[in-house]
């Protein structure tokens, strides 16, 4: 069984497995945002490039009852599909970037 604390490590790993070194393009961090009692987790990317401000959130993840909720996802690999090659199973993974109409064509949880 897939507990709520497991959930929130699943999601944690993930996230901190995005962050690497500042971007070779200009002082560009990745950095994660983890609101444990909320169960908001997000990825930021926060820093200039020559003389433009760089801010965005590249992912954000909710833990709603017991599913994952990727709210976004500005990945290359996909965090729902990583998160499922890690042992989370696709119906407690919900695309929440998605219309409700179209979660039930996308093989993951719809609620």
């Amino acid at each position: 069984m897939v507990t709520l604390e497991s959930l929130r490590k699943a999601v944690e790993t993930l996230l901190q497995s995005h962050v690497g070194p500042p971007s070779a393009k200009g002082n560009v961090q990745t950095q994660t945002v983890f609101d444990r009692a909320g169960d908001h987790y997000l990825l930021v990317n926060v820093g200039w490039v020559e003389r433009r401000r760089i801010y965005g959130t590249m992912a954000h993840i909710d833990l709603i009852g017991d599913k994952i909720w990727v709210q976004t996802d500005g990945t290359e690999e996909g965090l729902a599909f990583q998160l499922a090659e890690a042992g989370i199973p696709r119906d407690q993974i919900v695309l929440g970037y998605r219309m409700a109409e179209i979660r039930p064509h996308t093989g993951y949880a719809v609620v």
